[in-house]
């Protein structure tokens, strides 16, 4: 009588990784679902469930006046690829996953429908989304834009951080539409078409910058504080 015995993890890994390599692709992801978790890996359950609230505005405006001012650094070397945006740790769950399902709100069944729905507000343009091909997740600071304000000297470690951020108000579900307008513009050059979120763009887009230690231009020092003008 033969015996079953349960492989070692890092075992069943290798295992199934080569199998997976000779078999065809339905099977071949069968086959990947076998493979253990890695250990240390997050699970979407483990991430923030809501959006972080950035400081009130008393506090943000300090944080604003100690930012440096300076001109933007060149764009020359730059790369999405060098944030090495959208990893979680080891890689999975994906942040855009993650993003999706923490911006997600629920709506109610109705007598046509036996489950719930879902939808995502855009906070930017005040448009409510019903399905995620609606949805861009939307870097507050564009990756460019740190990357003139004073990633280019950082590590890839902290560029990967600062990609990935779901502590601060870094990283939200916004309409497709606004997320291709805004691009990589600065307050200065671009603001929210929804003037009742300036308030709240304003402060994530400078506690962002702060927690960073990067700089800003004296046109987006400008913009920033009248939009904080905004605020109650």
């Amino acid at each position: 009588m033969s015996t079953f015995r349960i492989m070692p993890s890092s075992r069943l890994a290798v295992t199934c990784a080569l199998a997976a390599a000779f078999l065809p692709i339905p099977v071949a992801l069968a086959v990947a679902l076998l493979q253990p978790p890695a250990p240390h890996s997050t699970s979407l359950s483990d991430l923030p469930q809501v959006v972080p609230e950035p400081p009130p505005a008393e506090v943000v405006r300090k944080e604003l006046a100690a930012l440096t001012v300076e001109a933007p650094h060149p764009l020359e070397g730059y790369s999405r690829d060098k944030f090495e945006h959208w990893a979680a740790e080891n890689r999975w769950p994906k942040i855009q996953e993650a993003v999706l399902r923490r911006d997600a709100k629920a709506v109610s069944p109705d007598t046509r429908a036996r489950t719930a729905s879902q939808h995502w507000h855009s906070p930017y343009d005040d448009r409510i989304l019903t399905t995620a091909s609606e949805v861009h997740v939307d870097h507050v600071v564009p990756l460019a834009n740190a990357w003139r304000s004073g990633a280019d000297k950082w590590s890839p470690a902290r560029r990967h951080k600062f990609a990935n951020d779901l502590s601060t108000t870094q990283l939200l579900a916004v309409s497709t539409h606004a997320n291709w307008s805004k691009g990589n513009k600065s307050p200065d050059q671009w603001v929210p078409p929804n003037a009742a979120y300036h308030c709240v763009y304003s402060r994530a887009w400078t506690h962002v910058k702060f927690t960073y230690g990067l700089s800003v231009t004296e046109k987006e020092k400008a913009a920033l504080n009248s939009m904080l003008d905004t605020c109650p």
